[in-house]
Formats: C-alpha cells, structure tokens, sequence
C-alpha cells in the first residue's frame, strides 16, 4: 500500500476575481503530523475545504488514501475528521448531544465513542451544558471531539488552538501527538503562528497568497533557524570563493552584495578572518547570528529563503 495519504495536482480555486488557492500540488504522507502555516487569508482554509469536499476547485485534482474518483473521494471522506473555520454547534443542544449526534453523522456504531472524546479533550464535567453557553475555548475543544468521534485515519484542523490558554494548548498537543502514534492518524493541522506549531508537527507546509512556498520537515526547519555566521566585506566572491576551498563543508548564502550567511559550525570565525585578511579582504562584519521562528516565518511570507 501507498505511503501517500493526500496528494494533490495543481490545484486553483478562484472565487469570482480572487485567486485564493494558486496551482497547489503537495503530498502527505500517512502518519505525519502537519503544521500549514500561513497568514490570514493565504488560503488555508480554502484548501482544507476542497480536501473535505466542501467546496470543489476551480481546476486540479486529488488523490485521497488511494482514490480520486468522486465516488471513491465520498467514501474516504467518511474516515476524515475535520473541523475547519471554527466547529459547527447546535446552540441549543448539550455539549455531549453536539458528540452523539456527530458519531451518528459519520457512521460509527461505538456509543462509547462519545464520552470518550469528550474525556479526551477534558470536558466530561461540562457534558451537560449548552453549546451556546460554552466559552471560545470550549468550543474549540468541543470541535476537536467531534472531529475525533469517528475513529479518523485523516485529521484537518483549522486554527484549533484559537481561543485556548496555555494549559489547554499544551493538553491538545499532547493528545494530539498520543492520537497520531497510538492510532497511526495522520494530522493536518493549520495555524498563522509558527511557533504554535514548532512542538507540534513533524513536517511544515508554508502557504502565502495561495501558492505553496516552502516544504520542511521538522529537522530542516531546526537548521534553517539554527545560529549562522554572518560576514559583511568588501568582496564577497572573494569570500565565496575562500567558503569553498577552505570551508566546503559549510553551507552559504549570499545576501547582499556585500553580505553573506554561512550555516553550520559557528567556530570558525578566527581561522575565516585570517583567510579574508590574507586575500585582502576588508571586513566590516564578523559575527554569530541566531534566526529565530518569528524571522523565519516573516523571511518565508516576503518570499525571501533562508538556505
């Protein structure tokens, strides 16, 4: 069997003039946990609806676990759980009856399976209050139940940390990370806060303006914001060309003109300077920098890469 749960081909959704998703092809591998990133209207929730099927894309197509078929896409959807755009309450009903009646919905004959989520997300002792009467935070906690009610082997979740404190954001990432290794769930998850997600996910899909702008695993995100050496001169081929003979282990990239970033080991500043000041070169800068999640988020949404 395929290790490929979601890909996607080209796919553009445009509402009247505005193009919100932009010739997006990805593919996500079962059991990962993925962090979407992106600002606010860079088309995240667009794309998590066309894979839910709650809106179709203007062109392209998917393959899910194994079936692009429209049929065969409804069938799959039934292992899905989604909760995009905030959850979608009866008011008037209780918290557990909002459950009960999603289990229903999605075809699972487990009755336990509604208190179940409900303890999973900590909410056994408000089961009887009215949706309506619940806080931000509960909701979206309540959201995240139904979403788990059927058994899913494919969980979306938009922006679910909205409106949770900080002891509830650590339980869901918790429960979270115990779903996807325990059920072997494959998770996708959206959020505009970096940061949010870095102790979350296994993988980041950064999306800006509708088009997909950079893919990294987790590791490769740990590198690309690790500390660097930037060097400021006179003649940065130069430099360059001094990087590959003496450094050719190191990773660099030139910024400026008269601006380079050297990735890797951070000790090696005295022996670099004695190169440059060797061939001449007049260095203005020669110093450990560190880029945090913040910058590199900001970096990726301009369109500027750090290599």
């Amino acid at each position: 069997m395929s290790d490929i749960i979601l890909e996607t081909n080209h796919l553009t959704k445009k509402y009247h003039h505005n193009l919100a998703l932009n010739d997006v092809s990805i593919k996500l591998e079962k059991n990962h946990i993925y962090g979407f990133i992106g600002e606010n209207g860079a088309g995240k929730s667009t794309f998590m609806k066309i894979i839910a099927g709650l809106t179709f894309p203007t062109s392209g197509d998917l393959t899910l676990m194994g079936e692009s078929s429209e049929s065969g896409l409804a069938r799959k959807r039934k292992s899905m759980g989604t909760m995009i755009e905030g959850p979608y309450l009866y008011g008037n009903y209780t918290l557990r009856q909002n459950v009960e009646i999603q289990r229903m919905l999605v075809g699972n004959p487990d009755k336990a399976a509604t208190d179940r989520v409900i303890e999973m997300v900590e909410l056994t002792d408000q089961a009887k209050k009215k949706a309506k009467k619940l806080s931000m935070g509960m909701k979206q906690r309540l959201g995240v139940a139904m979403a788990l009610v059927g058994n899913p082997r494919f969980l979306i979740l938009d922006e679910p940390i909205n409106g949770l404190d900080p002891i509830n954001i650590i339980t869901l990432r918790n429960m979270l990370k115990k779903i996807n290794e325990e059920q072997e769930c494959t998770i996708f998850v959206s959020s505009h806060i970096l940061s949010e997600l870095y102790l979350l996910a296994t993988d980041f899909i950064f999306i800006h303006k509708g088009s997909i702008v950079e893919t990294v695993t987790h590791e490769e995100l740990e590198e690309k914001c690790s500390q660097y050496i930037q060097v400021k001169d006179n003649n940065i081929p130069e430099t360059v060309t001094i990087l590959e003979k003496y450094f050719p282990d190191m990773t660099y990239k030139v910024v400026a003109d008269d601006t380079v970033k050297i990735y890797g080991k951070t000790d090696i500043k005295a022996e670099l300077s004695s190169h440059l000041m060797e061939a001449g070169i007049v260095i203005s800068e020669l110093s450990n920098k560190e880029l945090s999640l913040e910058e590199y988020f900001v970096s990726i949404m301009g369109g500027v890469t750090y290599a």
